[in-house]
């Protein structure tokens, strides 16, 4: 029965894992418990988990709960979906999307409306037809967006990788793979699933990974196969076996640590498991074949728990449109109330009722349906434009609904490595006590370790205890050079062609190591066991490796010891930040240290502080036992191995101080100048350490050079009280001239919920934060908690995969096309091939793009409310008469064919030219105000339509008393005109396509004149008496505003033409631009 098959199961699995793996084991150290999704649809939470080879198809890895009871682990499927929607799905959300705006609400009533009779006031398809044409665009182009992210999913999930089974390798899609699949990858191939490093075929056990989709970080990340795997199983088909067993902890975003541990032959030994045996998801493979199990699939993988589902951007003026149409709409309700109460309340109430429905009816056209469609024409017009604009080339508009959020920016939140910086490290200076060299100096440096090489007394003789302010050239530069060339973990990678290149983590680690090979010590060779050099006379210098202590962000510095094979000399070397070094080296000899570091530091390098110290043997043998005492330690290891090293690190020969550029993107110190001044404030969001985000943000000019810094490490703060209190002293000091500078430790700690609020209001006020070891979810976080805290407008940019998620939370998305593909600039709003396109997106387009939306949508709007006004006074005059003065093709033709050409002819304007908005940068400022877009501006335009709608029709009542018959032609004919010169007073610089736009309006005006004989007598129209009446109305009407309009400008005049009236060559400038 199936009862019974369940107990078998379940009894067979509780068999297996304590046959393999004891979940009930005190040693194993459980981790905060994930979450899975289990076969009946019910959420279960566990701790941990235990994997095995698939040998078996349908064989599952098993969930360890709590409760310490195993169970079948339920598949995740390992597809990557980015889709939208789906055939069930896709007209629910679009339809709900488009109604929740007010605007297609509203009209969608309307239309409805006029299927009741009582309640038709015109034809039913003026009211039908805008809607239907505006929801039919949304799904075109909807459905477009959502098949192409499809066709990139199935991309994805149909690439064919190796799977190792007992008879072999066998082809399987990335989407069939699942957990316990050994999965051989080649190098430069994709890491499909989250996977344990097994073994290589090179023999080494080691591999490198490019992490840049996943951390931002383009450097090369060292893995290390599990040792057991690596030596006893040679063929890869021997894995296939149940005597293998890992046991890890539950799903978690957290990129940077793992704990599992690997059993064999049923417990009798194991291996523990850290983050140097995993190839996470999303990564990339730089050599193979290398094999590993996948223990993490689909969602449960670190590179899927750290993105985030972008949510539909609506931006900021859209808001203000709909809230302008909420406010119209009130207008709407005033004015049909006053009609009825004007009509009279007697009689049966359903009569007024009635009637008040037919009043809103008709004077719906207050809250045009138009606007929508105008608006949407306009913003595909902007994203033409940007992307033809030939100063920024390869620029992209992936998401065309929101190109005004561009000139509306107020934090701009940036990734450093491939965004602002190229990742591209140069060797620029090196300071020994002798003196300093630069780049341009290295034959100079040559010729000095030439000379040292050749009589090596001067790198290991007696001259090695002699204080280093006596060393001669040859012998400092000499030492420095070979520590350069041995302290280190980069690897040498020479191909049949003799072609000789780096491999390492670090980029600053290669471009000093290739600085040692240009200066006359080329790596040759370099393992876990030794170091071979080769110096310019070809002669090969072999140094065994006898301890190594790689860099860690705590400890900030790397050591290694080494023998020299010949002379047996036993150096230490140290490399570091000059925050740790200062202290460790000796006194004397190091006097000029701090001041170059601070010079090196303003200069913006990367510095690095090198230093030495040699060992007899005896001092060797004696530190060696304390170290292998304290690395075997099973309580408190890492302390007490730490505390033993550092008894080496005491009164050290300072050798050398380092300085290395990390090359700047193009234009980006002038791109962030700018940016400032527009009253932009930059956070620097970065998964680098401390010191080198410091180091780019004085380069970038990202701290001015008047401003402080203010740093909050994790060695510093403990606990998130202490991470309080020191935000507080941030606040209490010159925070608005002093960049904040959080590392990952402590960010983690100000991004729980309890602090969040507080610790983004704080930051918000300072000029500038540098955020240092961002995970991909902090980064998204802390956009989210810029815009829920300060209320204010956030563009984000980054060129990684570890950046889509702060992309898509940020109101603006920007992706750069870089060295680190593609994804960023497929998951953003705009994709850009460089950092300083911003400028011109922002202070030009996006400027640009607000204000010819802003002028649309009040044009719009008031061309509603003027039409509406005359119908109100039309309805009153003619015993509140709920008939339209405008029926049909006139009412129809005066949102579109009538008035369309000329008001949209106003995205072509452009208020000032490119020169005065890039020279003055701070004009952005205004714009982030959201002036033209106000309720005071709003009501700004009722006054106007109330003025003007007035005087259209109770001119048309004074002057043609005796001619009322004609009423339709005389109104409609003025309020046309009227609206034609409203726009011509508005434009600030003509196009050849507004002049045709205003012609060709008023010819067909004059056209339909004679088709629609039943509104327009002809004869009467064309008549030297109506010419000149109309004339009068239309100059009442018009001539009064903007003269008002004219006196005010001249008594308050904007920012800009102060800004002209004190440069009058930029003044004539745009007055010949305009014309």
């Amino acid at each position: 029965s199936p009862g019974a098959q369940i107990m078998l199961e379940a009894s067979t699995e509780s068999s297996y894992v304590a046959a393999v793996d004891d979940p009930n084991d005190d040693d194993f150290i459980p981790q905060p418990g994930g979450s899975c999704l289990a076969c009946c649809r019910r959420r279960r939470v566990f701790t941990e988990r235990l994997v095995y080879p698939r040998v078996e198809k349908g064989r599952k890895a098993i969930a360890l709960e709590e409760t310490g009871v195993p169970s079948r682990l339920p598949a995740v499927p390992n597809v990557v979906k980015n889709t939208r929607y789906n055939l069930l799905t896709f007209l629910p959300l679009v339809i709900y999307d488009q109604f929740k705006f007010f605007f297609n609400f509203f009209f969608l009533v309307m239309a409805l409306s006029q299927a009741i009779p009582i309640l038709m006031v015109g034809p039913t398809f003026t009211y039908v037809a805008p809607l239907v044409f505006v929801l039919s665009c949304t799904f075109v182009k909807e459905a477009s967006d959502d098949i192409k992210r499809w066709k990139r999913d199935k991309e994805a999930n149909n690439e064919l990788f190796q799977r190792i089974t007992p008879s072999g390798l066998a082809q399987v899609r990335a989407a069939d793979i699942e957990v316990g699949d050994l999965i051989q990858l080649e190098g430069n191939q994709r890491v499909p699933a989250d996977m344990v490093f097994l073994s290589s075929a090179d023999g080494t056990g080691q591999t490198y990974l490019r992490t840049d989709q996943l951390d931002g970080e383009t450097d090369w990340k060292l893995r290390k196969a599990v040792y057991a795997t690596q030596t006893r199983y040679s063929e890869a088909t021997s894995l296939c076996t149940d005597k293998i067993a890992i046991r890890i902890e539950a799903p978690k975003k957290d990129i940077y640590h793992f704990l599992g541990r690997m059993s064999f032959d049923g417990r009798h030994e194991r291996e523990p498991l850290s983050l140097e045996q995993t190839l996470w998801a999303n990564t990339v493979v730089t050599n193979g074949p290398v094999v590993g199990m996948v223990v993490y699939t689909g969602i449960e993988t670190r590179a899927a728990m750290n993105t985030t589902q972008g949510d539909t951007k609506v931006g900021i003026l859209d808001l203000e449109v709909n809230l302008h149409s909420k406010l119209c709409c009130g207008v709407l309700v005033l004015l049909a109330g006053v009609l009825i109460i004007c009509k009279g309340l007697s009689g049966n109430w359903s009569d007024w009722y009635i009637y008040f429905s037919r009043y809103v009816i008709m004077l719906s056209y207050i809250i045009p349906i138009s606007m929508r469609v105008s608006l949407d024409m306009a913003k595909i017009l902007y994203s033409m434009t940007i992307q033809a604009d030939n100063q920024i080339p390869g620029t992209l508009v992936r998401n065309s609904t929101i190109p005004e959020e561009l000139g509306r920016v107020d934090y701009l939140l940036s990734d450093k490595t491939g965004t602002l910086t190229q990742n591209d490290m140069i060797f620029k200076k090196i300071r020994v006590p002798p003196g300093e060299y630069t780049d341009e100096q290295v034959p100079l440096i040559r010729s000095h370790v030439r000379s040292a090489t050749e009589k090596p007394e001067k790198l290991w003789g007696e001259n090695l205890e002699r204080r280093t302010s006596k060393r001669n050239p040859d012998e400092a530069l000499g030492q420095a050079m070979l520590a350069l060339a041995t302290c280190h973990n980069v690897t040498p990678i020479r191909d049949k062609d003799g072609g000789w290149d780096l491999q390492a983590a670090s980029p600053d680690e290669v471009a000093l190591v290739r600085t040692a090979a240009q200066a006359g010590l080329k790596l040759w060779h370099r393992d876990d066991n030794s170091v071979t050099l080769l110096d310019l006379h070809h002669v090969q210098h072999r140094y065994e490796i006898l301890a190594c202590f790689p860099f860690t962000s705590d400890s900030k510095r790397m050591g290694i010891v080494v023998k020299e094979e010949s002379t047996g000399q036993i150096i230490f070397f140290l490399k570091g930040a000059d925050s740790v070094m200062m202290e460790r080296i000796a006194k004397k000899g190091g006097s000029w240290l701090a001041e170059d570091v601070e010079n090196y530091a303003r200069a913006g390098l990367r510095t690095l502080v090198i230093a030495m110290k040699r060992l007899s043997q005896a001092e060797y043998e004696e530190w060696d036992a304390k170290y292998k005492a304290a690395s075997t330690a099973i309580k408190d290891r890492d302390a007490k191995t730490r505390k033993v090293v550092e008894l080496l690190e005491t009164r050290l020969d300072l050798l050398a101080l380092t300085g290395v550029e990390d090359k700047l993107q193009e234009n980006v110190q002038e791109t962030l100048e700018a940016l400032r001044h527009a009253g932009v404030r930059v956070w620097m969001l970065t998964g680098d350490k401390v010191e080198t985000a410091i180091c780019i943000a004085i380069s970038t000019s990202l701290k001015a050079r008047h401003q402080l810094l203010f740093v909050m490490e994790g060695t510093e703060i403990s606990s998130s009280d202490e991470a309080m209190q020191k935000l507080s002293e941030f606040a209490s000091g010159r925070f608005q001239e002093t960049v904040l500078v959080i590392d990952g430790k402590v960010l983690t700690m100000l991004l729980q919920p309890e602090n969040i609020r507080l610790f983004t209001e704080t930051a918000a006020k300072a000029p500038a934060v540098v955020c240092c070891r961002c995970s991909p979810t902090q980064k998204a976080d802390i956009v989210r908690a810029v815009q829920q805290f300060t209320g204010m407008r956030t563009c984000a940019i980054g060129d990684g995969g570890n950046d889509v998620s702060m992309i898509q939370a940020a109101n603006v998305g920007v992706g750069i096309v870089g060295k680190e593909g593609k994804q960023a600039s497929l998951a953003a709003d705009f994709s850009v091939l460089k950092f300083s396109a911003l400028m011109r997106l922002l202070l030009w387009h996006g400027r640009n793009s607000y204000q010819r939306s802003a002028r649309l949508s009040a044009f719009v709007i008031h061309r509603g409310l003027i039409i509406s006004i005359i119908q109100v006074i039309f309805s009153a005059m003619f015993y509140f008469v709920a008939v339209p003065i405008f029926q049909g093709f006139l009412m129809v033709g005066y949102s579109t064919y009538y008035t369309t050409a000329p008001v949209f002819a106003l995205c072509l304007d452009v208020e000032l030219p490119e020169k005065t908005v890039f020279f003055y940068p701070e004009l952005y400022q205004s714009l982030r105000k959201g002036r033209l877009m106000s309720i005071k501006t709003f009501f700004g335009w009722v006054l106007l339509s109330l003025y003007q709608g007035s005087i259209v029709m109770l001119g048309s009542m004074a002057l043609f008393e005796g001619k009322l018959i004609n009423i339709v032609a005389i109104t409609f004919t003025s309020l046309i005109l009227a609206e034609l010169l409203n726009v011509a007073t508005q434009v600030h610089t003509w196009h050849p396509l507004m002049v045709a736009a205003e012609i060709l309006t008023v010819l067909i005006y004059v056209y339909s004149m004679f088709i629609l004989r039943s509104y327009f007598d002809v004869l009467f129209v064309f008549s030297y008496e109506f010419v000149w009446r109309v004339a009068v109305i239309v100059f009442l009407s018009w001539a009064p505003v903007h003269v008002c309009k004219w006196c005010r400008t001249c008594l308050r005049p904007p920012q800009h033409r102060k800004l002209l009236e004190e440069d009058p060559q930029e003044d004539s400038a745009l007055y010949s631009h305009q014309l």
